[in-house]
């Protein structure tokens, strides 16, 4: 079925899926290591790239390829890259991108080991980073140097739900000829599509809304252009964090509901959001979808909506953070994000806990701030969650 032409959620259940000879109904999986060449002339031109059938799960499998293909679509983008995790996504456009000598500008509150993994491995291999407030364009283009090949930003930033602006990042990646990296986990594409305001890759957790239960890890990368794609694509099959075809299986069954799953979660996320913001024990809250965030006018024209991650901050600091934390009965305290179940957690201590306190800092990661992934239980019992936490601080 040709997909192109459709709505998103058709497009959801049915890009990507190809009929089997026994017309399964949803892409089978294919739990191999190898595959049977015809004969030696197959296996030949397989290897050469004249025949496009497949060799070895590590460089491709067909479960695998129907996610890669739906993400793609989704994206409109060129191509798909599964990978075995989020991070085997970062990595892999890193080592592609980045060398020996190059230098990255980065925003400064992106996921914790996104960040760590440039300070305390690429650096060891001759690659500068360096990290600032991306929401500003003067920051950026005072970063950018002679040997910068990246800009590399996440909008909504994790946790301080700073929004980026993707077009204006993608005329100064432009301008210097850098290459426009954006990662797109807190949104989805349903929310939102980097390739379409400028950027050349997009990646995602796919562990978190795209997959949206908490029950496989995976990450995916979509290219604008072919180059790209093959550059990344190449450095991922030779370091091996391939997807696994089960992976790629569960994927494509969490993806088929992700627009009413990203649907109910912000109608819940908006209703807390407003929720807190009235809050008298709630000193502040940085919710896409409240007009006192600092860019909700540009949430408003990149973003299809304002998404389910929250981020708040008690009056009385961590201690009181950390007694509600202990105290939510519906709300799981746990990392990750974008599953259909309530999460909470504390950035500062520990997703984000590898970056120095100074760092943290800098990029707006207070020791008072709460990051609340909204999931699609009743609103009522999220907010009554909340409200019986709150009256124990």
């Amino acid at each position: 079925m040709k997909t192109k032409d459709k709505g998103f959620n058709t497009k959801l259940i049915h890009a990507g899926a190809f009929e089997d000879e026994f017309g399964s109904a949803t892409v089978p999986i294919y739990q191999t290591s190898t595959f049977k060449f015809k004969n030696a002339q197959h296996g030949a031109d397989c290897f050469s790239g004249k025949s496009d059938g497949y060799i070895y799960t590590r460089i491709g499998n067909p479960t695998i390829r129907a996610f890669e293909q739906n993400i793609a679509e989704l994206e409109n983008g060129y191509d798909g890259i599964a990978t075995s995790s989020g991070m085997g996504a970062i990595t892999s456009v890193y080592m592609a991108l980045l060398g020996a000598g190059s230098h990255i500008v980065s925003s400064d509150a992106v996921y914790g080991p996104a960040r760590g993994i440039l300070e305390q491995d690429f650096s060891r291999f001759g690659v500068e980073a360096t990290f600032v407030n991306t929401t500003k364009a003067e920051n950026i283009i005072a970063a950018i140097k002679p040997n910068t090949k990246v800009l590399y930003i996440e909008t909504p930033a994790n946790p301080t739900m700073d929004i980026t602006d993707i077009a204006l990042c993608a005329d100064i990646a432009k301008k210097h000829n850098l290459i426009l990296v954006v990662d797109n986990t807190f949104c989805s594409p349903y929310l939102q599509k980097p390739l379409d305001f400028g950027a050349d890759v997009v990646l995602h957790s796919i562990t978190k809304f795209i997959n949206g239960h908490a029950d496989i890890v995976g990450g995916v990368i979509v290219t604008k252009t072919v180059e790209l794609y093959k550059k990344i694509r190449h450095c991922m099959v030779y370091n091996g964090c391939n997807m696994d075809p089960t992976q790629a299986f569960m994927v494509l069954r969490g993806v088929k509901t992700l627009g009413i799953r990203m649907q109910r979660a912000q109608e819940n996320a908006m209703k807390a959001a407003q929720f807190l913001q009235v809050h008298p024990k709630v000193g502040w809250i940085k919710y896409p979808g409240l007009e006192t965030h600092p860019q909700y006018a540009l949430g408003k024209k990149q973003m299809n909506g304002p998404g389910s991650m929250i981020s708040f901050g008690l009056k009385g600091g961590f201690e009181a953070g950390k007694k509600l934390m202990d105290n939510v009965h519906l709300a799981l305290l746990a990392v990750s994000l974008g599953g259909v179940e309530t999460l909470i957690q504390h950035p500062a201590s520990m997703t984000h806990a590898a970056i120095s306190k100074e760092d943290k800092l800098k990029a707006g990661i207070t020791d008072d701030l709460i990051r609340f992934s909204v999931g699609i239980e009743d609103i009522e019992d999220i907010i009554d969650d909340l409200k019986q936490a709150l009256d124990k601080v």
